[in-house]
């Protein structure tokens, strides 16, 4: 039997709920082995990030191609970043390499409101990750922050992002709708072709935190396990949505908690 394999290229999150942790427990819920690369060591728990240490660029090098060299990785979900020298290695090494699905969760800020991306980082972002990506998923504010533009406020709006967004480069682009407003969660996944509109519906809770880096990784899952993009899309849509839904169940500290990536299990 084989086995799928995702790869997930991000920074770690002290209490467990977002970064390489939220995307390691996305792939077991979702049947996927995980492998992992970390970027850089963040202290941080559900009421904010108190300190982070980036990962050498050398090092980030060396763990993406200990991974690649050996296991048969079916997709790659890229995370934090950091810094512009961690772009540069990252985007290296893939191209390098050539995994078959890449997708990259450009993210900036942290549920907390606390930055995750140095600015200086931002065009290098544009430049040479999101042309690499088969998807790129940004939430509503980072793709405002990739465009230098406006919040999206609606529907045309969205769409005019999504497309500008393809113009980089990208395959395909998935605007998250989680910052948006109304009684419905939209998101919109825009390739060349087509716009498609995934509507669940929006879930009064402050147990957010990893809810991001956790849809991009069950969209890696997905890819890894054979799906096409749409279908991988609409199977992390939903997962997602039930994982946020089952989030009240946890206690976990006195901010944003984390969602419940394991609803299924219990």
């Amino acid at each position: 039997m084989t086995t799928p394999v995702a790869l997930t290229i991000a920074g770690s999150d002290s209490s467990g709920g977002a970064g390489i942790q939220a995307d390691l427990k996305t792939f077991a819920a979702l049947g996927v082995y995980g492998a992992s690369a970390i970027t850089a060591l963040t202290a941080q728990n559900t009421k904010g990030v108190s300190g982070i240490h980036a990962v050498s660029a050398a090092f980030v090098t060396a763990q993406i191609d200990a991974v690649l060299s050996d296991l048969d990785v079916g997709a790659v979900k890229i995370g934090m970043v950091a810094q512009a020298e961690t772009i540069d290695a990252i985007a290296s090494a893939l191209s390098r390499w050539k995994p078959r699905n890449i997708v990259l969760d450009p993210v900036m800020v942290a549920t907390s409101g606390d930055r995750l991306l140095a600015s200086e980082a931002v065009e290098a972002l544009r430049k040479k990750l999101i042309p690499l990506a088969s998807v790129v998923t940004p939430n509503l504010p980072e793709a405002a922050a990739l465009l230098d533009g406006p919040l999206a406020r609606s529907e045309a709006e969205i769409e005019s992002q999504g497309r500008r967004l393809l113009a980089l480069g990208c395959h395909a682009v998935l605007i998250k709708g989680g910052h948006g407003e109304g009684a419905e969660s939209i998101d919109y996944l825009v390739d060349a072709g087509n716009t498609i509109a995934l509507a669940a519906p929006r879930v009064a809770t402050k147990n957010t935190h990893g809810t991001g880096c956790s849809l991009s990784s069950a969209i890696a899952a997905g890819l890894a396990k054979g799906e096409t993009l749409e279908q991988a899309v609409r199977n992390a849509k939903a997962w997602i949505s039930v994982a946020i839904e089952a989030a009240d169940r946890f206690s976990v500290g006195h901010g944003h908690g984390p969602i419940h990536h394991f609803h299924k299990f219990y």
